[in-house]
Formats: structure tokens, sequence, C-alpha cells
């Protein structure tokens, strides 16, 4: 065995090593939770769909139009989700602006009972059981976020769970721009 042949897993380990830091390094130059949607200043895609706790009527996106409003995609299997969820609870109130808590992927009576058990901070609850509706949004798993303006084009989208240094920072704000701009 020559010397080159025994240097090469030392050599594979570092190009690993190498690899390993430049990812490293990459992923703390840019968030995952704040991935640029391209539906970002576009209309939010058309929508109906039903209530979670009366399926036989149903919420579009004609019925928000004229009002600011944020979409909270979640799910009672979304480890990530309950963690988000008591921060919901103690900030939508102060929020002003309808929450529509989006039942994605879940089984209705799984979405009932997590409710019942963690609280329910939504102005409406609706359900896509089967996500064809968050594919038109682009939506990559839940926890997901969208601030939806009173004409109905997205203008923030967040993935994963919401801080209340996020909401305070940035969401609030933001609402209070797009009420402004509403209210005009």
């Amino acid at each position: 065995m020559n010397r080159v042949t025994r240097l090469l897993p030392l050599i594979a380990f570092g190009v690993l090593v190498l690899l390993f830091g430049f990812g490293i390094w990459w992923n703390t130059r840019h968030s995952q939770t704040e991935v640029p949607s391209p539906l970002i200043g576009k209309p939010a895609p058309a929508y109906t769909l039903p209530y979670l706790y009366q399926p036989d009527k149903q919420l579009s996106k004609a019925d928000m139009l004229g009002q600011v409003y944020l979409v909270n995609v979640f799910a009672s299997w979304c480890f990530a989700c309950g963690q988000e969820h008591p921060v919901l609870m103690a900030q939508a109130q102060q929020l002003g602006v309808p929450l529509i808590g989006y039942d994605y992927k879940d089984a209705p009576d799984d979405a009932k009972a997590w409710l019942a058990k963690h609280g329910n901070p939504y102005t409406y609850v609706i359900a896509d059981r089967k996500g064809d509706t968050a594919i038109n949004f682009g939506v990559y798993g839940a926890p997901e976020t969208f601030l939806v303006d009173a004409k109905g084009i997205i203008r923030y989208k967040r993935i994963g769970p919401m801080t209340p240094a996020l909401i305070h920072d940035v969401i609030e704000p933001k609402i209070a721009q797009l009420k402004q701009e509403a209210s005009r």
C-alpha cells in the first residue's frame, strides 16, 4: 500500500469537515425561518375552506377582503406548533386583526381535541385536510404564518414558530402600517 492510498481516509475526512463547516457558516448567515416567498407582494391564492367546527360552512378569501389578517398554519401533529401556541394565546387579542387558524393535513377530531387542550386563540379555524390549498400558498409545513393586507395581498411570511419578539418587532409594526394604508 503506497503512501497516497493510506492518506485517502484522512483527505476524505478533511473534505467532510470543510463541507460541514461551510454548511454551518451558510446556515448562520441565512435564516431558515425567513425564506422569501414568491407570493410576497402578490395576491393570496383564492381559497374556500370549511370551518373546523362547522364543516357545512366555509370561509373564503373574498370574505376577508377589506381587512388586514393573519393566517396561521398549524396541526395537532406539529411539535413546533405546540411551542408557538402559548405565544398566540397570549398575544392574539393585542394584534387587532383576525387570526385565522389554518388546520393543515389533520384529522378534524384531532385538531378539535388539540385546541380544546391548548386553547383557541383564533378568530376563525378552517381546515385543509388534504393540504391542496396549502400547495397554492407555498406551505412547507407547520407552523407558518402569512400576513395579508386588506386588498388580499400577501405582505409577509414566517416559517416556524412566532415569538413574542417577532410579534412585537415585526408583525405589529407591519399590521399598523397595513391598517394605515387601508384607511386611506
